[in-house]
């Protein structure tokens, strides 16, 4: 017997969207497989930078 899916791709689909129309920024998610819980983050990426990027004006 197969399981029913706990989430669609239509959820974060809508999900996704629906932070977009609220004015949010997205940069991350994660989807729990099992619950079908999904967890959004947002606000910039704060992500390293090193001397290459900043030669090549990466933001």
């Amino acid at each position: 017997m197969t399981r029913r899916a706990a989430f669609k791709q239509a959820d974060l689909t809508r999900a996704l969207r629906g932070a977009q129309a609220a004015g949010l920024e997205p940069r991350g998610c994660k989807i729990n497989p099992t619950t079908g819980e999904i967890e959004m983050q947002f606000g910039m990426d704060t992500g390293s930078r090193n001397s290459f990027d900043q030669l090549m004006g990466a933001k």
